[in-house]
């Protein structure tokens, strides 16, 4: 474990010599792994030595202890698997250690024991070689495969046969859903490991990453992302509308206007179009479910402002706020967390956050409203406001709903998206950067 450990400090380009892990390792001997504080306070003397190497070294030994199931998990059960001499011990463990078939842990919905066998499968397939994310589906299928999905899938494919709908539909989810976990320790992985394999190679990984997934130690450098991604859009929309404004030549009035100059162009009709000023009402949910990804929401949400003109934007969890002279008159970093701090992190309160939007701007709505809202659409199994959406959606051009959620959790638990995505026009599953400026692309190109 604690060569690993060293291996991911290395990655964030903290330098660690030979006698320093020698070092490391005693004192992990004379610490022991129990007192969490304790260890990280013991291993930073030794290893952390400037200011900056602490706050990485923190940022690391956090998320690398997140993952501590991969490292003991898979450490027991190698250790009690059978040599010569241990045969007796590995049958009274066998029990108790023997990873179960994915079929068989899907089927008990054990959620503990799935964690656990995933872990001891990755340790199996060495997941901590990772090096960069064109290897994430590769490492994923490989756990997979470790944990028998062929029978799994051998499995889902006999139920298609025999028409056991509710049977086949169970396990496909479960196995998506199991699929999604694996993925998060690959992700998890890929960022721990990859940390000093260049800007651009980083860059590219936080891109694709699930903003559910990202570390608080690189939410400076998805600022920058997100700043990069609102100049280009500028840039790409900005030159848009200035070539909407030349307009196109009107050929037939241009010659008919020249005829008496014997078609010589001294005079040019240009074609009139009546450039559509639509509005955006966005809405997005910082309560405490969305808590990993409310930061990214918002700063998605500060983009658009920059983009495209007459933007309303509101904030909520048990209650509703209006935060656009925030997003007009601060920076990014100080209008996110007023944001955060005035209305969010609070228990869900979907209701009574549209009918409040409605009785706001209720009367602003026309058919030159996008109404775009942010959320994961999970109401407390209280009152979702999806008559109060489908109120707004009558009178709007159109309601765009993006969801940070993957579209496999969507409908499951207190989750209400089959009401809202009855008066939606376009309903999106946007959980990363890429899907962000995707998303903000189309936007921009209609409605500016």
């Amino acid at each position: 474990m604690i060569y690993n450990f060293i291996k991911a400090l290395r990655a964030s380009n903290i330098r660690i010599s030979a006698a320093e892990t020698m070092e490391a390792i005693e004192t992990l001997n004379h610490v022991g792994l129990f007192n969490r504080q304790l260890l990280k306070d013991s291993l930073s003397l030794v290893l952390a030595k400037t200011r900056d190497d602490k706050e990485t070294y923190s940022s690391c030994f956090d998320l690398f202890f997140s993952m501590d199931t991969t490292e003991s998990v898979a450490q027991d059960a190698l250790d009690t698997a059978p040599t010569p001499g241990n045969e007796n011990r590995h049958n009274n463990d066998q029990k108790k250690m023997q990873p179960s078939s994915l079929l068989e842990l899907l089927e008990q919905s054990d959620q503990q024991a799935l964690a656990e066998n995933i872990a001891i499968a990755a340790q199996q397939v060495q997941l901590s070689n990772i090096r960069i994310f064109t290897q994430r589906g590769i490492y994923a299928r490989r756990i997979l495969e470790h944990m028998g999905v062929n029978e799994l899938e051998r499995k889902i494919y006999d139920l298609a046969q025999a028409g056991e709908e509710d049977e086949y539909k169970y396990l496909k989810l479960r196995k998506t859903q199991a699929l999604e976990n694996i993925l998060e320790l690959v992700d998890k992985n890929l960022l721990l490991y990859t940390a000093n394999s260049g800007a651009n190679l980083r860059q590219e990984i936080l891109e694709k990453t699930p903003l559910a997934r990202v570390e608080t130690r690189d939410f400076k450098t998805m600022h920058e992302l997100v700043k990069k991604l609102s100049k280009r859009l500028i840039s790409i929309h900005s030159r848009r509308r200035r070539k909407a404004k030349r307009g196109a030549l009107d050929v037939r009035q241009t010659m008919r206007k020249n005829i008496q100059f014997d078609g010589v162009l001294f005079n040019t009709i240009w074609k009139k179009v009546q450039i559509d000023r639509p509005k955006v009402i966005a809405v997005c949910d910082v309560s405490g479910s969305v808590a990993q990804t409310a930061r990214f929401l918002l700063m998605f949400l500060y983009s658009v402002h920059e983009i495209i003109p007459k933007v309303r934007s509101f904030a909520f969890s048990n209650q509703l706020g209006e935060i656009t002279s925030l997003f007009q008159e601060m920076p990014i970093e100080i209008a996110l967390n007023e944001a955060i701090n005035q209305w969010g992190m609070g228990s869900t309160d979907y209701g009574g956050a549209l009918h409040e939007l409605e009785r706001l701007v209720g009367n602003e709505i026309d058919s030159k409203t996008t109404v775009l809202i942010l959320g994961d659409g999970r109401s407390n199994y209280g009152d979702p406001g999806h008559l109060a959406l489908k109120r707004m959606h009558l009178k709007s051009k159109s309601v765009m709903w993006l969801n940070p959620e993957p579209r496999t959790f969507w409908n499951t638990g207190d989750s209400e998206m089959n009401k809202f995505t009855a008066s939606c026009d376009r309903v999106e599953s946007c959980r990363s950067i890429r899907h962000l400026e995707r998303i903000i692309s189309d936007i921009a190109r209609h409605t500016v």
